[in-house]
């Protein structure tokens, strides 16, 4: 675990494995530790660096106004103190939005690009649909545990959210240690990155990632990022490969990690 200083902001990131790098790039909220169901798969593999996304977790204090390209001149940053001249780039959620963008501002810095459960125009992901706006709200009010429910909700297919209490009790600690923070409460700034999210758009330009190997990873029941637009995606970027996990949703990497982790590391080695 270390920390860069970055444009007024401490940025904390970890290291593991040894291999060819990595960079883990995460969604609106999520701390670096999202990525912990993928390190055991890819840490042997290769060297993967995961972190919290400034004004996030241990990245603090915020600096200055957050945007998806400031974000992505924090990602470079990072690289750039390894000494990585290119790394494999993986993003989830608003983390696959700064992946791309990543990508088509620096693509000769890119092994290959993975995109999970995410979008090219953050306004597919945050714009309100019925599901968006009455799930979540209840995560912000009402008692804990409802606030804990209405989340999964959020990130899991309904036969995933537990009925039986001591079930629904492990699986909100699980993914409390997973996203960062308990799940009852969103982390400062989230409003700030969703912002971020909804102003910015790859569409037009994701053409110009021809040649890039590109895997897009999307989830049957995702509600954030619905499988259609992960289709879309593929399909703008050319010679992308598709696949979508079925009977999943947003939280795919994290429930499913075995599947995922199976099709990532495949498209990593093969790239």
């Amino acid at each position: 675990m270390a920390t860069l200083q970055h444009k007024n902001c401490n940025l904390f990131y970890t290291l593991e494995g040894s291999g060819p790098p990595v960079l883990m790039i995460q969604g609106v909220g999520v701390l670096g530790s999202g990525w912990l169901p993928q390190v055991p798969d890819l840490a042997p593999h290769f060297t993967c660096l995961r972190y919290d996304n400034r004004g996030i977790g241990q990245s603090q204090p915020i600096g200055m106004a957050l945007t998806i390209p400031q974000m992505v001149e924090d990602a470079l940053a990072l690289m750039d103190a390894q000494g990585w001249d290119s790394a494999h780039v993986i993003g989830h959620s608003m983390g696959g939005t700064i992946a791309q963008e990543l990508a088509l501002r620096a693509r000769h810095r890119l092994k290959s690009l993975t995109l999970m459960c995410t979008v090219s125009r953050g306004k597919d992901a945050t714009g309100l649909t019925p599901f968006r706006f009455f799930t979540g709200i209840r995560t912000w009010v009402g008692t804990a545990n409802g606030r804990r429910k209405a989340f999964m909700q959020m990130v899991l297919p309904p036969h995933e959210v537990p009925v039986a209490k001591a079930e629904f009790d492990a699986l909100a600690k699980q993914l409390s240690l997973w996203f960062g923070h308990d799940i009852a409460n969103h982390p400062p700034n989230a409003i700030r990155q969703l912002n971020a999210l909804t102003a910015h758009d790859t569409t037009p330009r994701l053409k110009d990632l021809a040649g890039i190997p590109t895997l897009v990873i999307a989830a049957e029941h995702d509600q954030i990022a619905p499988a259609k637009y992960g289709r879309a995606l593929a399909k703008a970027i050319p010679g992308a490969r598709y696949m979508e996990i079925a009977g999943a949703s947003h939280g795919a990497p994290m429930v499913r990690a075995g599947e995922v982790n199976a099709a990532v590391l495949d498209h990593l080695q093969r790239s």
